[in-house]
This record gives C-alpha cells, structure tokens and sequence, in this order.
C-alpha cells in the first residue's frame, strides 16, 4: 500500500497532476491524500471578508474549501472507479511545506506527486514555486508533472546520475518504477570527467542490480548537462525522468536557481526527484 500526498490549489494544472497519479498507480493499492492548504490573505472572493473577524475569516475560508475539494474527490471517485484507490481529503489554515511534513509523520507518505507552473512570457519555468521548495524541503520524493501533460505509460525511463552517491534506497526505486509499467530504463551519466573508482563501483552495482531490466547506459559527452538531459529526452521519447537531489550539489544549482536570474532548464516531461535523507548509514560507502 503506498501513500501519496496531491497536493491542490484546485487549478486545472494541479488537477491534471492528480489524474496523471490516479493513472500512473492504477494497479497498485494507494491511499491519495488529496491536500488543500490555505491562507485567507491569498484569497480572493466576491465575499465581504473585510466584515469578518479574523476567525470568521479561516473558518469561511475553509468551509468553502472543504466544499470544493469533497467536489473534487466525488468527481475522481466517479471517473476513475478505482477499488483499488482509496481518496482522502485534508484542508488546512497552514503553509503548504508545514503541512506536508506533518502528514510524512502521521501518514507514512511514500511520494507527493503535483502539477508545475505552466508558461511565464516566452518561457516556461521548469519547477513552479510550490513544487520547487517541496523538492528542497520535503524528505520524499516529489514527482513533478508539466502543466497541461497528458498522460501515458512510462515505457521509457531516464535516470539521470553522476554515480557519485547510490544507496539500496535508489536501487529498490529504480527496480520498483522500472516493474510498475515494464519500463525501459536508461542510465545518462551526467559527469564530464572520467569516473574515478567510487563511481566506477557504484555503475557496477547499478548493472549488477538492474541487470535482468537490461538497462542502457549512456554518456553526455561533456555537454551542458541540462541542455543533454533535455536533448536526450527529446531523442529517446522518454516519459519519466528521475534524479537524486542533495543538498549543496550540482543538481541542486541546476534546479533551485533563480527563476528570475537564469530559466536553465524546461521540460515537458514529468520529473521525479529523490532525496539524499540525512542519515550516512544509509548511504552505501562501500560496493
């Protein structure tokens, strides 16, 4: 049983980003927290809430929202008709990060799969705020899903890697997305240099592990590498990236740039990232 937080604002590109989940764990038993969180200062209505008290405020506020996402919930149940699917709704007055960690605790969540931001002027910003800092704060993988992607079967899947850090916590979620849909999985590395020893090992594990999925494995060839994730995805029809996300490395500088400094990278493919958890016995020092 997996528990997957949806988070919703109730737009139609966080809606798209829940039937993209509902879709992509079909034959799997999931609890879906579809979560709504909400400030009354962020909203805007035709009702006089400058009349109210403040907590008259969030309790209208929330009683509308409650309203709305029992709507969306009734409205899934009834197109996807899934047993295998249990939907459960929480709203609450809280930042959105706040209230992700919380249910983490409670909830035993796995993944939070929601939508990204769609285009801005001429561009379109690869991460959306909202999804940004879930990645950066949140200790689950995060799966981002493009704004308006329409959704298909992962039968091509790119793991993205430097080969610098591997853990069984990586190799049991490669082999576990690459058995959910009988995908293909492909292994980019994304270093420029020669691999040193470590990272030498930790491909072998990798070919070792996944051996029986044949995985393919392939190299960037020193280019840019968000420019040779993108030029890869485009050539090999990939429907899902993955990468591992750790504090203070690269990736981290290619994701979590300023938006309004340097777009670096776009995509129109979902993309989940996994976190490097703060705990060194996890990681595989040794293979």
């Amino acid at each position: 049983m997996k528990n997957i937080i949806l988070p919703t604002d109730f737009s139609e590109n966080s809606i798209n980003a829940i039937r993209y989940a509902l879709n992509f764990f079909e034959d799997n038993k999931c609890t879906f927290y579809l979560l709504h969180t909400f400030t009354p200062a962020a909203y805007h209505s035709g009702l006089a809430f400058h009349n109210f008290t403040a907590l008259e405020l969030v309790h209208a506020t929330r009683d509308v929202a409650v309203e709305r996402i029992k709507e969306l919930r009734d409205d899934l149940k009834a197109e996807f008709k899934n047993p295998k699917h249990r939907l459960k709704w929480v709203v609450d007055f809280n930042l959105l990060i706040s209230k992700i960690r919380g249910l983490i605790k409670e909830k035993n969540i796995d993944f939070i799969i929601m939508g990204t931001q769609g285009a801005t002027g001429a561009r379109e910003i690869f991460l959306g705020t909202h999804t940004m800092y879930t990645i950066k704060k949140v200790n689950r993988p995060v799966l981002a899903v493009p704004s308006g992607y329409q959704y298909r079967k992962p039968r091509e899947i790119l793991f993205a890697t430097n080969y610098k850090i591997l853990r069984e916590e990586e190799l049991d979620f490669l082999d576990f997305f690459t058995r959910l849909h009988s995908s293909r999985l492909h292994l980019l590395n994304v270093y420029n240099e020669d691999l040193d020893e470590q990272q030498r090992k930790n491909r072998k594990k990798l070919s070792d592990h996944l051996k029986d999925k044949k995985p393919v494995f392939h190299l960037t060839e020193g280019k840019d590498i968000p420019e040779a994730i993108e030029e890869f995805q485009k050539e090999n029809n990939i429907d899902l990236i993955i990468m591992v996300h750790k504090k203070h490395s690269f990736f981290e500088n290619i994701l979590f740039k300023p938006v309004i400094n340097e777009l670096v990278y776009h995509t129109n493919t979902p993309f989940m990232v996994i976190p490097v958890r703060e705990k060194k016995n996890r990681e595989i020092e040794s293979l």
